[in-house]
Protein backbone atom coordinates (compact mmCIF):
# COMPACT_ATOMS: atom_id res chain seq x y z
CA UNK A 1 0.00 0.00 0.00
CA UNK A 2 1.46 3.12 -0.78
CA UNK A 3 0.19 6.18 1.27
CA UNK A 4 0.37 9.74 0.58
CA UNK A 5 0.55 11.55 4.00
CA UNK A 6 -0.25 15.44 4.02
CA UNK A 7 0.52 17.40 6.67
CA UNK A 8 0.47 20.85 7.59
CA UNK A 9 4.29 21.23 8.27
CA UNK A 10 7.69 19.28 7.64
CA UNK A 11 7.83 16.16 9.96
CA UNK A 12 10.93 17.45 11.75
CA UNK A 13 8.96 20.13 12.97
CA UNK A 14 5.91 19.63 14.87
CA UNK A 15 5.50 17.55 17.63
CA UNK A 16 2.16 16.12 16.34
CA UNK A 17 4.10 14.54 13.64
CA UNK A 18 7.13 13.12 14.72
CA UNK A 19 4.97 11.42 17.68
CA UNK A 20 2.35 10.12 15.42
CA UNK A 21 2.33 8.90 11.99
CA UNK A 22 6.74 9.74 11.48
CA UNK A 23 6.77 7.18 14.90
CA UNK A 24 4.56 4.44 12.95
CA UNK A 25 6.57 4.76 9.64
CA UNK A 26 8.92 1.70 10.57
CA UNK A 27 6.44 -0.49 11.76
CA UNK A 28 4.12 0.45 8.81
CA UNK A 29 6.96 -0.40 6.58
CA UNK A 30 6.69 -3.84 8.23
CA UNK A 31 3.37 -4.25 7.22
CA UNK A 32 4.26 -3.30 3.68
CA UNK A 33 2.86 0.07 3.78
CA UNK A 34 5.10 2.75 2.20
CA UNK A 35 4.21 6.04 3.06
CA UNK A 36 5.13 9.35 1.13
CA UNK A 37 5.55 12.83 3.22
CA UNK A 38 3.97 15.85 1.72
CA UNK A 39 4.32 18.61 4.03
CA UNK A 40 2.30 21.74 3.39
CA UNK A 41 4.72 24.84 4.87
CA UNK A 42 8.13 24.66 3.88
CA UNK A 43 11.52 25.28 6.25
CA UNK A 44 12.05 28.82 5.24
CA UNK A 45 7.86 29.33 6.21
CA UNK A 46 8.24 27.37 9.29
CA UNK A 47 11.12 29.62 10.16
CA UNK A 48 9.22 33.18 10.06
CA UNK A 49 5.75 31.52 10.77
CA UNK A 50 6.14 32.03 14.71
CA UNK A 51 7.63 35.17 14.47
CA UNK A 52 6.40 38.95 14.55
CA UNK A 53 5.79 40.63 11.49
CA UNK A 54 7.47 39.25 7.70
CA UNK A 55 3.94 39.58 6.58
CA UNK A 56 5.02 40.17 2.71
CA UNK A 57 7.08 36.68 3.11
CA UNK A 58 4.87 35.20 4.82
CA UNK A 59 2.25 35.81 2.43
CA UNK A 60 4.58 34.75 -0.71
CA UNK A 61 5.71 31.77 1.26
CA UNK A 62 2.16 30.68 1.61
CA UNK A 63 1.38 30.69 -1.82
CA UNK A 64 4.31 28.64 -2.68
CA UNK A 65 3.06 25.98 -0.84
CA UNK A 66 -0.55 26.73 -2.12
CA UNK A 67 1.23 25.50 -5.39
CA UNK A 68 3.09 22.69 -4.47
CA UNK A 69 -0.11 21.18 -2.70
CA UNK A 70 -2.00 21.72 -6.13
CA UNK A 71 0.69 20.08 -7.71
CA UNK A 72 0.63 17.37 -5.60
CA UNK A 73 -3.13 17.00 -6.55
CA UNK A 74 -2.36 16.38 -10.26
CA UNK A 75 -0.07 12.77 -9.28
CA UNK A 76 -2.07 11.65 -5.82
CA UNK A 77 -3.69 9.03 -8.18
CA UNK A 78 -0.81 6.48 -7.95
CA UNK A 79 -1.24 6.34 -4.47
CA UNK A 80 -3.88 4.17 -3.02
CA UNK A 81 -4.55 6.14 0.45
CA UNK A 82 -4.38 9.41 1.53
CA UNK A 83 -3.36 10.47 4.76
CA UNK A 84 -4.07 13.80 6.36
CA UNK A 85 -2.54 15.21 9.03
CA UNK A 86 -4.76 18.03 11.22
CA UNK A 87 -5.54 19.76 7.57
CA UNK A 88 -3.60 19.70 4.23
CA UNK A 89 -3.23 23.56 4.52
CA UNK A 90 -2.24 26.37 7.41
CA UNK A 91 -4.70 28.32 6.17
CA UNK A 92 -7.95 28.30 3.85
CA UNK A 93 -11.26 25.94 3.90
CA UNK A 94 -10.56 22.75 2.73
CA UNK A 95 -10.20 23.13 -1.06
CA UNK A 96 -7.04 20.80 -1.18
CA UNK A 97 -8.62 17.71 0.86
CA UNK A 98 -11.71 18.09 -1.27
CA UNK A 99 -10.18 17.53 -4.89
CA UNK A 100 -8.27 14.28 -2.80
CA UNK A 101 -11.89 13.03 -2.11
CA UNK A 102 -13.32 14.13 -5.63
CA UNK A 103 -10.80 12.03 -7.44
CA UNK A 104 -11.90 8.95 -5.18
CA UNK A 105 -9.28 8.62 -3.32
CA UNK A 106 -10.47 6.97 -0.07
CA UNK A 107 -8.56 9.58 2.89
CA UNK A 108 -7.81 8.79 6.59
CA UNK A 109 -8.42 12.01 8.88
CA UNK A 110 -5.85 12.32 11.80
CA UNK A 111 -6.12 14.87 14.61
CA UNK A 112 -4.72 15.22 18.22
CA UNK A 113 -5.66 18.58 19.30
CA UNK A 114 -8.92 20.61 19.43
CA UNK A 115 -8.64 22.07 15.90
CA UNK A 116 -12.11 22.80 15.63
CA UNK A 117 -11.65 25.55 18.19
CA UNK A 118 -10.71 28.49 17.15
CA UNK A 119 -7.43 29.91 18.31
CA UNK A 120 -5.72 32.56 17.92
CA UNK A 121 -1.64 32.76 18.04
CA UNK A 122 -0.21 35.21 20.12
CA UNK A 123 2.58 35.74 17.92
CA UNK A 124 0.76 35.25 14.14
CA UNK A 125 -2.73 36.96 14.95
CA UNK A 126 -3.63 37.80 12.03
CA UNK A 127 -3.12 34.81 10.64
CA UNK A 128 -4.83 32.66 13.13
CA UNK A 129 -8.06 34.15 11.07
CA UNK A 130 -7.33 32.62 8.25
CA UNK A 131 -7.18 29.00 9.70
CA UNK A 132 -11.44 27.95 9.18
CA UNK A 133 -11.29 25.47 12.51
CA UNK A 134 -14.94 24.74 10.70
CA UNK A 135 -13.31 22.69 8.10
CA UNK A 136 -12.22 20.20 10.85
CA UNK A 137 -16.38 18.97 10.38
CA UNK A 138 -15.55 18.88 6.31
CA UNK A 139 -13.23 16.81 6.55
CA UNK A 140 -14.55 13.89 9.29
CA UNK A 141 -16.99 13.74 6.51
CA UNK A 142 -14.41 13.18 3.36
CA UNK A 143 -13.15 10.88 5.42
CA UNK A 144 -13.56 7.48 5.05
CA UNK A 145 -11.29 6.63 8.54
CA UNK A 146 -10.89 8.95 11.12
CA UNK A 147 -8.24 8.52 13.96
CA UNK A 148 -8.47 10.74 16.83
CA UNK A 149 -5.46 10.96 19.79
CA UNK A 150 -8.40 11.20 22.82
CA UNK A 151 -12.05 10.47 23.83
CA UNK A 152 -12.72 14.24 23.86
CA UNK A 153 -12.32 14.41 20.16
CA UNK A 154 -13.98 10.94 19.42
CA UNK A 155 -17.02 12.85 20.69
CA UNK A 156 -16.46 15.75 18.33
CA UNK A 157 -16.03 13.50 15.57
CA UNK A 158 -18.24 11.01 15.87
CA UNK A 159 -20.78 13.87 14.86
CA UNK A 160 -19.82 13.52 11.32
CA UNK A 161 -18.33 10.39 11.09
CA UNK A 162 -19.16 6.85 12.30
CA UNK A 163 -15.69 5.14 11.66
CA UNK A 164 -13.46 7.08 14.11
CA UNK A 165 -11.07 4.82 15.90
CA UNK A 166 -9.16 6.32 18.95
CA UNK A 167 -5.15 5.77 18.54
CA UNK A 168 -3.36 7.72 21.48
CA UNK A 169 -0.35 10.05 20.92
CA UNK A 170 2.71 7.55 21.24
CA UNK A 171 6.32 7.26 22.41
CA UNK A 172 9.67 5.48 20.75
CA UNK A 173 10.72 3.84 23.87
CA UNK A 174 13.74 3.17 22.42
CA UNK A 175 15.04 6.69 21.73
CA UNK A 176 13.44 7.62 25.04
CA UNK A 177 14.66 5.45 27.68
CA UNK A 178 15.76 5.63 31.38
CA UNK A 179 19.66 4.45 30.62
CA UNK A 180 20.05 8.23 28.93
CA UNK A 181 19.89 10.24 32.58
CA UNK A 182 22.65 10.86 34.78
CA UNK A 183 24.11 10.55 38.02
CA UNK A 184 21.82 13.21 39.95
CA UNK A 185 23.99 15.96 41.67
CA UNK A 186 23.54 19.21 42.97
CA UNK A 187 19.79 21.11 42.78
CA UNK A 188 17.08 18.82 41.96
CA UNK A 189 15.28 20.00 38.50
CA UNK A 190 12.06 20.57 37.86
CA UNK A 191 11.25 20.15 33.70
CA UNK A 192 8.69 21.25 31.43
CA UNK A 193 9.03 21.38 27.31
CA UNK A 194 6.40 23.23 24.97
CA UNK A 195 6.53 25.34 21.96
CA UNK A 196 5.05 29.43 21.95
CA UNK A 197 1.59 27.79 21.91
CA UNK A 198 1.59 26.36 25.18
CA UNK A 199 4.09 28.73 26.77
CA UNK A 200 0.97 30.37 28.84
CA UNK A 201 0.08 26.83 30.13
CA UNK A 202 3.31 27.12 32.49
CA UNK A 203 2.82 30.54 33.12
CA UNK A 204 -0.04 29.35 34.94
CA UNK A 205 1.99 27.93 37.90
CA UNK A 206 4.66 30.25 38.25
CA UNK A 207 3.20 31.72 42.03
CA UNK A 208 3.14 27.61 42.71
CA UNK A 209 6.78 27.64 42.06
CA UNK A 210 7.42 31.24 43.79
CA UNK A 211 5.86 29.59 46.63
CA UNK A 212 7.83 26.48 46.46
CA UNK A 213 11.28 27.99 46.61
CA UNK A 214 11.11 29.80 49.27
CA UNK A 215 11.22 27.00 51.39
CA UNK A 216 13.05 24.41 48.94
CA UNK A 217 15.48 24.88 46.50
CA UNK A 218 15.62 23.60 42.86
CA UNK A 219 16.12 24.26 39.21
CA UNK A 220 13.57 24.40 36.54
CA UNK A 221 14.61 23.45 33.01
CA UNK A 222 12.18 24.92 30.03
CA UNK A 223 12.94 23.30 26.91
CA UNK A 224 11.51 25.17 23.45
CA UNK A 225 10.61 29.06 24.60
CA UNK A 226 11.57 31.49 27.00
CA UNK A 227 11.13 31.07 30.06
CA UNK A 228 8.77 33.32 32.48
CA UNK A 229 10.51 35.22 35.39
CA UNK A 230 10.31 33.35 38.47
CA UNK A 231 11.51 34.62 41.60
CA UNK A 232 13.96 32.50 43.97
CA UNK A 233 14.12 29.90 41.52
CA UNK A 234 17.45 28.93 38.93
CA UNK A 235 15.75 28.48 35.38
CA UNK A 236 17.87 27.18 32.58
CA UNK A 237 16.33 27.69 29.30
CA UNK A 238 17.63 25.22 26.07
CA UNK A 239 15.88 25.37 22.47
CA UNK A 240 14.51 22.73 20.92
CA UNK A 241 16.58 20.20 19.12
CA UNK A 242 14.55 17.14 17.86
CA UNK A 243 18.15 15.39 17.64
CA UNK A 244 19.10 16.23 21.57
CA UNK A 245 15.22 16.51 22.75
CA UNK A 246 15.41 12.79 24.73
CA UNK A 247 18.38 13.44 26.12
CA UNK A 248 17.56 17.42 27.36
CA UNK A 249 14.57 16.48 29.20
CA UNK A 250 16.27 13.06 30.91
CA UNK A 251 18.56 15.76 32.86
CA UNK A 252 15.35 16.43 34.37
CA UNK A 253 14.67 14.91 38.22
CA UNK A 254 10.12 15.57 37.90
CA UNK A 255 8.39 16.94 35.16
CA UNK A 256 5.49 18.78 35.19
CA UNK A 257 2.53 19.25 32.52
CA UNK A 258 0.27 22.56 33.79
CA UNK A 259 -2.85 22.60 31.84
CA UNK A 260 -6.40 25.02 32.44
CA UNK A 261 -9.60 23.34 32.54
CA UNK A 262 -10.92 25.04 29.11
CA UNK A 263 -11.88 23.33 25.79
CA UNK A 264 -9.01 23.59 24.06
CA UNK A 265 -6.43 21.82 26.78
CA UNK A 266 -9.18 18.83 26.76
CA UNK A 267 -8.26 17.86 23.59
CA UNK A 268 -4.30 17.66 24.37
CA UNK A 269 -3.10 14.07 24.49
CA UNK A 270 -0.53 14.27 27.06
CA UNK A 271 2.77 14.21 24.99
CA UNK A 272 4.33 16.28 27.36
CA UNK A 273 3.71 13.91 30.54
CA UNK A 274 4.38 10.90 28.01
CA UNK A 275 8.03 11.73 27.12
CA UNK A 276 8.90 12.49 30.96
CA UNK A 277 7.44 9.43 31.43
CA UNK A 278 9.19 7.81 28.94
CA UNK A 279 12.47 8.45 30.90
CA UNK A 280 11.31 6.83 33.89
CA UNK A 281 10.66 10.53 34.85
CA UNK A 282 8.03 11.57 37.96
CA UNK A 283 5.68 13.84 36.37
CA UNK A 284 2.63 15.99 37.85
CA UNK A 285 -0.16 16.93 36.10
CA UNK A 286 -3.23 18.99 36.35
CA UNK A 287 -6.50 16.79 36.02
CA UNK A 288 -7.85 17.87 32.73
CA UNK A 289 -8.43 15.61 29.38
CA UNK A 290 -6.45 12.58 29.05
CA UNK A 291 -4.56 13.55 31.74
CA UNK A 292 -6.32 11.46 34.10
CA UNK A 293 -6.07 8.53 31.96
CA UNK A 294 -2.63 8.60 31.28
CA UNK A 295 -1.52 9.42 35.11
CA UNK A 296 -2.38 7.10 38.04
CA UNK A 297 -2.35 9.18 40.73
CA UNK A 298 0.22 7.97 43.24
CA UNK A 299 1.05 4.89 40.89
CA UNK A 300 2.76 6.54 38.33
CA UNK A 301 2.92 10.04 38.75
CA UNK A 302 0.86 12.40 40.69
CA UNK A 303 -1.82 15.03 39.99
CA UNK A 304 -2.55 18.89 40.98
CA UNK A 305 -5.14 21.19 40.81
CA UNK A 306 -4.99 24.03 43.05
CA UNK A 307 -1.56 26.22 43.78
CA UNK A 308 -1.37 24.38 46.91
CA UNK A 309 -1.61 20.68 45.44
CA UNK A 310 1.16 22.21 42.79
CA UNK A 311 3.67 23.16 46.31
CA UNK A 312 2.87 20.11 48.14
CA UNK A 313 3.16 17.58 45.59
CA UNK A 314 6.15 19.10 43.94
CA UNK A 315 7.87 19.46 47.55
CA UNK A 316 7.36 15.68 48.52
CA UNK A 317 9.08 14.76 45.14
CA UNK A 318 12.14 17.08 44.98
CA UNK A 319 12.61 16.08 49.40
CA UNK A 320 12.49 12.19 48.16
CA UNK A 321 14.37 9.96 45.43
CA UNK A 322 13.27 6.96 46.65
CA UNK A 323 9.77 7.98 45.43
CA UNK A 324 11.02 9.49 42.54
CA UNK A 325 12.29 6.38 41.44
CA UNK A 326 9.58 3.99 42.53
CA UNK A 327 6.84 6.56 40.58
CA UNK A 328 9.37 6.55 37.71
CA UNK A 329 9.61 3.14 37.47
CA UNK A 330 5.66 2.46 36.96
CA UNK A 331 5.37 5.57 34.52
CA UNK A 332 8.00 3.81 32.40
CA UNK A 333 5.98 0.37 32.48
CA UNK A 334 2.90 2.44 31.36
CA UNK A 335 4.19 3.80 28.27
CA UNK A 336 5.96 0.55 27.15
CA UNK A 337 2.66 -1.14 27.35
CA UNK A 338 0.30 1.39 26.33
CA UNK A 339 1.57 4.24 24.30
CA UNK A 340 4.53 3.43 23.07
CA UNK A 341 5.14 3.07 18.73
CA UNK A 342 5.18 -0.09 18.03
CA UNK A 343 1.84 -1.43 20.73
CA UNK A 344 -0.31 0.95 19.14
CA UNK A 345 0.72 0.30 15.28
CA UNK A 346 -0.59 -2.29 14.61
CA UNK A 347 -4.30 -0.06 14.63
CA UNK A 348 -2.92 2.19 12.86
CA UNK A 349 -2.45 -0.73 9.82
CA UNK A 350 -6.15 -1.87 10.74
CA UNK A 351 -7.36 1.66 9.85
CA UNK A 352 -5.57 2.58 6.72
CA UNK A 353 -6.27 -1.20 5.64
CA UNK A 354 -10.15 -0.69 6.54
CA UNK A 355 -10.28 2.65 4.27
CA UNK A 356 -8.79 1.43 1.46
CA UNK A 357 -11.58 -1.67 1.51
CA UNK A 358 -14.70 0.63 2.09
CA UNK A 359 -16.72 0.80 -0.97
CA UNK A 360 -16.11 5.08 -2.63
CA UNK A 361 -19.00 6.87 -2.49
CA UNK A 362 -21.67 7.35 -5.44
CA UNK A 363 -23.27 10.29 -6.95
CA UNK A 364 -25.76 10.99 -9.14
CA UNK A 365 -23.76 13.62 -11.00
CA UNK A 366 -20.77 15.64 -10.90
CA UNK A 367 -22.48 18.35 -8.81
CA UNK A 368 -23.60 16.53 -6.05
CA UNK A 369 -20.42 15.32 -5.90
CA UNK A 370 -18.81 18.75 -6.07
CA UNK A 371 -21.06 19.88 -3.13
CA UNK A 372 -20.15 16.97 -0.79
CA UNK A 373 -16.75 17.55 -1.38
CA UNK A 374 -16.95 21.24 -0.38
CA UNK A 375 -16.04 22.23 -4.03
CA UNK A 376 -19.39 24.27 -5.26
Amino acid sequence: MNVLALTPNPVATSPGHRFRLGQWVPFLREQGIQIVFAPFASEALVRILYQRGHTLEKAVRFLGAYSRQLTRIAHAKRFDLVYIFREAALIGPAWIEGWMALRGLPIVFDFDDAIFLRYKSPSNGYWSYLKFPGKTAKLCRLARQVMVGNDYLASYASRFNDEVTIVPTTIDIELYRPSLRRAATGLPTVGWTGSHSTAQHLRTIVPALEELARHQRFRLLVVGVEPPAIRGVEVEARPWRAASEAQDLSDVDVGIMPLPDDDWSRGKCGLKALQFMALGIPTVVSPVGVNLQIVRHGENGLVAESERDWVEKLSGLLENAERRHRLGARARHTVVEHYSARSVAPRVVEVFRRAVETPAPRYRDPLEAARKHGLA
